[in-house]
């Protein structure tokens, strides 16, 4: 797809990296036949192809509209489409190149950057998260009930292992999961002793970068990034030998990091040598020797794979191997490809879509007859638990709360 640069963006950085990824789209549309907005809206322009259209437009003309950017910000950045593409268009890049370059264009209205401010101001901060959510608990009576359903219960926390082994690996907390949902990463220390691995935390580490980054705000996720860069290697290379993350969105920005820095040869190296030690945990967990976490029967399952885990970091099967091969009845819901409508800070930003594509998700995990629905990304259990008619908890709390029953009837 050749295009001719307006002018106006003829020396841009963005546009002319955009320009170059608009070529290897061939316009086939197979993108079309896998995008969930475009399968609820049925409108061209909220699929990955007509996105692309815009974008083009975009960079000839050197201008963007208020209806650009509502295309352009309907994608949930799912990457559903980069599965589907046949020519290995480097979509979400160039949706990130959009996006930047509308705003710059056309600054988005007031109301909008408004609540952008106020995600990238609380959501990367487990503290503050910790505070809404202790103020909505407070408030949740009198709240309406969608917002009331928003608010996540107070979690029970359980004893954690006090053993020191000689493997060790770093845990990676997150924000929000840290702050709404520390039962994750509790029951990840509790499997993981387990096979003699022991969990150590980095207090200083701050959140991936994934929020700021998906709300345009990328000078803010280079700095998060770097810090943790700065964080985690000396200990890595001190010994560690894994960063280890649960949230499949997060491990995935992570693993992302050296896009961040391709204007910074230092910090795009050392962010590449992190890339040898930064693993989700089902791939981990896939490449080692696991029967002290085999199940004494099998336990049937429906597991909701996450958008980043299939599409972003392409191990799905890792994880649902895993889960096999530990015993788990697995069962992969109809039309699993398609996002739930978490998505980072979508469902707060597009709620009319995003509890569409929940209502279908849940249709097909529910309709397979198992109480015990799964996931591996924090965004989408929190989504999912909030209309869902069965428990929806990340696949290592099934584990662990599975492996702990066995324990206590031996």
């Amino acid at each position: 797809m050749d295009t001719r640069l307006s002018a106006l963006l003829s020396n841009d950085a963005s546009a002319l990296e955009a320009r170059e990824l608009l070529l290897s789209c061939v316009h086939c549309g197979f993108c079309t036949a896998t995008c969930p907005t475009y399968q609820l809206l049925g409108d061209e322009l909220d699929g990955p192809r007509g996105r692309i259209y815009l974008i083009r437009q975009l960079l000839e003309s050197g201008r963007s509209s208020a209806q650009t950017r509502v295309h352009l910000d309907r994608c949930l950045l799912c990457r559903s489409c980069e599965t589907t593409c046949p020519s290995g268009v480097n979509y979400h890049q160039l949706l990130h190149l959009g996006r930047k370059l509308s705003g710059k264009l056309k600054p988005l209205p007031l109301p909008q950057r408004i609540l952008r401010a106020t995600l990238r101001g609380i959501l990367p901060y487990p503290r503050r998260v910790r505070a809404l959510a202790a103020m909505g608990r407070l408030a949740r009576p009198l709240l309406p009930g969608k917002i009331r359903n928003k608010i996540p219960a107070r979690q029970r926390r359980k004893p954690l292992p006090g053993t020191t082994h000689a493997r060790k690996v770093l845990l990676f907390q997150g924000c929000v999961q840290s702050a709404v949902a520390q039962g994750i990463n509790d029951a990840t220390r509790r499997v993981l002793d387990r096979l003699g691995i022991e969990c150590l935390t980095v207090a200083r580490e701050h959140c991936c970068g994934a929020v700021p980054h998906h709300l345009d705000a990328e000078n803010q996720a280079r700095e998060m990034a770097r810090h943790n860069i700065d964080q985690w290697l000396p200990l890595l290379r001190d010994g560690a030998e894994a960063l280890l993350i649960t949230s499949s969105a997060c491990a995935l920005e992570i693993q992302e990091y050296p896009q961040l820095f391709t204007d910074d040869p230092a910090l795009e190296q050392k962010a590449i040598e992190l890339l040898q030690h930064c693993q989700e945990i089902g791939s981990f967990l896939h490449k080692q020797e696991t029967k002290n976490l085999q199940l004494a029967k099998p336990r049937s399952m429906a597991f909701h794979a996450p958008c980043t885990l299939q599409h972003g970091l392409v191990s799905a099967e890792h994880t649902t191997d895993l889960l096999s091969r530990l015993g788990f009845e697995l069962h992969v819901p109809r039309d699993n490809h398609l996002c739930c409508g978490s998505a980072g800070t979508y469902s707060l930003q597009h709620p009319r879509l995003a509890d569409e594509l929940r209502r279908n998700k849940l249709d097909a995990l529910t309709e397979i007859g198992t109480d015990c629905i799964a996931s591996a990304n924090i965004g989408c259990l929190l989504h999912l638990q909030e209309t869902s008619p069965r428990p929806v908890k990340h696949w290592m709390e099934w584990l662990d709360e599975i492996l702990e029953q066995q324990s206590a009837r031996s």
